[in-house]
């Protein structure tokens, strides 16, 4: 589904991404994790083309993502995007924010449109917050209506960019509960997350990054059971709580 070859990055002298190569296959979940600064959300994020890349190809179902000719539009419509803040539209209803794209970019009707994202909401648990706007749903709704309405889209793949990092703790689970269903039903997903029991429990594999590059991957047994590279063994204990490590 997705094949990064030897993509690089820059912001100015600064190499954000050294030389990543991976292979994500239909069906796959794989989560990024890595500590602040380590590349992850710029990586997911050149998936999309929200960050361009200055070295390498991305492939997105054998099509060069970073093309000269590709249609950004196009491509955006075919990848669900869940961002960290959310980004819903706040002068809209929830239904409107579900609905607006799947009619402009998807040339569904308006009555399809609002079928599909009817049918979402009620998964994500919100159906009864169709005519809500942003404002009067707390971080964790708005969160499952942005999965909702990336999901109008129908997309083959699902990108996630810290999606529980802006919300208060109680409100995690609820998004990542969402997030695991999806994960259940077969959809393609790429996860940046400080979530490691969401990595451990859901993921397929997991991806460690540190200043730009890939230093370990591998299934989350042998990932946090295992890891073999240093850096990833001292990420590892730091993240654990001073209770586990008494």
């Amino acid at each position: 589904m997705i094949e990064l070859r030897n993509v690089n990055k820059w912001y100015g002298d600064y190499q954000a991404l050294v030389e990543v190569n991976e292979t994500i296959a239909t069906g796959e979940v794989v989560v990024v994790c890595g500590p602040s600064g380590s590349g992850k959300s710029t990586l997911i994020r050149t998936i999309n083309r929200l960050e361009e890349i200055q070295g390498g190809q991305i492939l997105l179902d054998g099509k060069d993502v970073h093309a000269p000719q590709q249609d950004i539009n196009l491509l955006r419509a075919g990848i669900g995007f869940v961002f960290q803040q959310f980004n819903l539209f706040p002068h809209l209803t929830v239904l409107e924010n579900c609905t607006l794209a799947a009619v402009q970019l998807k040339k569904m009707t308006a009555t399809q449109a609002k079928e599909r994202a009817m049918g979402l909401l009620d998964r994500v648990g919100l159906a009864h917050k169709a005519q809500a706007i942003p404002s009067q749903l707390s971080g964790g709704q708005q969160q499952r209506v942005a999965i909702a309405r990336a999901l109008t889209l129908q997309p083959p793949i699902m990108l996630f960019d810290e999606p529980t990092s802006a919300l208060d703790p109680e409100m995690v689970g609820e998004v990542l509960l969402v997030m695991r269903d999806l994960a259940k039903d077969g959809m393609t997903m790429m996860c940046v997350t400080h979530e490691m029991g969401f990595a451990r429990e859901v993921a397929d594999r997991v991806i460690f990054m540190d200043q730009g590059k890939v230093l370990e991957r591998g299934t989350p047994q042998e990932f946090f059971s295992n890891p073999q590279h240093p850096r990833t063994q001292k990420f590892l204990s730091d993240i654990r709580s001073p209770f586990e490590k008494a």
